[in-house]
């Protein structure tokens, strides 16, 4: 096993092993794998449930009688409470403990998604949303902390993220199939119901294999009027964003929210610089990989919506696929994106680092996103949409598992929750974007094609559509382009090194 470096907070940890202490008398260690598939479950049930519900909407709002226009908060619910509490909870966890907060968690989201399933009218069914967006706040710092935490050794712990970069780049890929299948077969329900099921193996796993530690004599405060900024401003910014869905950029409840958060996160990073106890000390976040990390995460996150949105949409309206036939038609983009993730992450990041894998990937992932601006009426899947999706998944694959390794390296015990607490803000942050953003160009893109044109013509109709999906795929190529070029000055050259404090592992769980 390779030489890591303690922190000061170890060496304070009432029950901190000697210095000959091994793996193999480690029972954290011996565990390992088996913790890795919990942690994995708990996160494949976050990222699957931004997109699961989804497919489920039009069925849902037949059986509670809903409108168009409230439809969207079925979605915005969620994106809203997981976006806006990350930071806090991801703090939160730092200050009573990695795994009481991942249990917490789990049991949240289970409550949430029971009443959700079983909710009687559209208020309630709302209210489950926003409930599950807070225990997934909960769940995903803690979750990605244990796991940073827990796999320490530099071969294994590539092994690990590669699965857990894998599972978070194809989740809502896997969302959209097993949405399908659930509502086609059963009801929309069940597409709620479902993380009861999952939550309740996940409890029992984290409740025997996870153990307790002792939590170090210099733990963290909690920052209030910290968190108070932190929450408002991503509040503010992600209810802009998904505002401009439904409204016009000019609308107040647009532009206001989105100032007002810009303000208020430029007030909580000047407060950052002044408090005793930061939220998010500026230390996490200036240091070169792990700040171009969190800068790949949001940009992906901005990007890849141009592929499962835009192309969910093409699928079943234009090709008219099932909603089964469409998750199904993801499955090669997810193969290629964890068998890129494992590559990546276990055999070229120990010996290149993030700067090169992060670079590529965004590369390639553009490349997809123009290779699919050639689709139309008579595309087939064969010959227009495989071969753009597994470059579009390799591209992600490459991205994904180093970024989020590069973002956790190195962090002091007491920060490690809040640390990957960014990694899961920065990509939940720039999905609401790039669903705004995106969505808010295609339509766009598509009154203007119908301009001078017969717009009752279903011919016409349809090419308007595929038109404001090529023009959605242009800009996801761009921000791609535009990310390969910014991360690839930020983040450093090189292989991580292990006498680099910035590059070794923490390994106080």
């Amino acid at each position: 096993m390779a030489d890591l470096r303690t922190t000061g907070a170890e060496a304070q940890t009432a029950d901190a092993a000697p210095a000959d202490h091994t793996d193999h008398t480690d029972p954290h260690h011996a565990r390992r794998w088996f913790i890795l598939g919990i942690i994995g479950l708990a996160q494949l049930m976050i990222v699957l449930d931004v997109t699961i519900v989804n497919i489920a909407l039009p069925d849902a709002q037949k059986a509670l009688g809903f409108s168009n226009g409230d439809r969207q908060w079925i979605v915005t619910a969620y994106s809203l409470a997981f976006g806006s509490l990350l930071l806090l909870f991801g703090r939160v966890s730092d200050v009573i403990g990695r795994r009481a907060m991942f249990l917490i968690g789990l049991v949240g989201f289970a409550a949430a998604s029971a009443l959700g399933g079983a909710a009687p009218n559209f208020e309630i069914l709302v209210l489950a949303r926003a409930l599950q967006g807070v225990a997934g706040a909960m769940l995903a710092p803690a979750a990605l902390s244990l796991l940073s935490t827990t796999f320490t050794e530099a071969k294994e712990r590539a092994t690990a993220f590669a699965v857990f970069g894998g599972i978070a780049g194809s989740g809502a890929a896997i969302g959209m199939l097993l949405g399908g299948v659930l509502t086609e077969f059963l009801n929309w329900r069940w597409t709620l119901f479902v993380n009861v099921g999952i939550s309740v193996i996940a409890i029992a796993g984290a409740a025997v294999l996870i153990p307790r530690h002792a939590r170090s004599a210099d733990r963290p405060s909690l920052d209030i009027p910290g968190t108070v900024l932190v929450s408002a401003g991503l509040f503010g910014i992600v209810y802009g964003f998904a505002n401009a869905e439904s409204h016009p950029w000019s609308a107040p409840g647009t532009w206001g929210f989105l100032v007002a958060g810009l303000v208020l996160l430029g007030a909580f990073t000047f407060w950052q610089t002044r408090t005793k106890h930061p939220l998010l000390p500026l230390r996490v976040i200036l240091e070169r990989n792990r700040g171009g990390s969190y800068l790949a995460m949001f940009l992906t996150g901005i990007g890849m919506f141009g592929v499962f949105l835009f192309l969910n949409y093409y699928l079943q309206e234009i090709l008219r696929y099932s909603p089964v036939m469409t998750g199904v038609a993801f499955l090669p983009m997810v193969a290629a994106l964890m068998i890129t993730a494992t590559i990546s992450t276990t055999q070229l990041y120990p010996r290149v680092g993030a700067k090169i894998l992060v670079f590529a990937g965004m590369l390639l992932a553009g490349a997809g996103m123009v290779w699919l601006t050639g689709i139309s009426l008579t595309s087939s899947y064969a010959a227009n949409i495989l071969g753009p999706t597994v470059v579009v998944g390799i591209g992600m694959g490459a991205i994904f598992a180093p970024a989020m390794n590069a973002a956790t390296s190195g962090v002091e015990a007491g920060d490690a929750g809040v640390a990957s607490a960014m990694v899961n803000t920065a990509q939940q942050i720039g999905g609401s974007i790039g669903t705004a953003l995106l969505n808010s160009l295609a339509a766009s893109a598509l009154t203007s094609y119908l301009v001078g044109k017969n717009a009752t013509n279903p011919v016409v109709q349809a090419n308007a559509a595929i038109h404001s999906y090529v023009v959605a795929f242009w800009w996801a190529a761009a921000i791609f382009g535009v990310g390969a070029i910014i991360c690839g000055l930020i983040l450093k050259s090189g292989k991580p090194d292990p006498a680099d404090p910035d590059a070794a592992p923490a390994i106080h769980a």
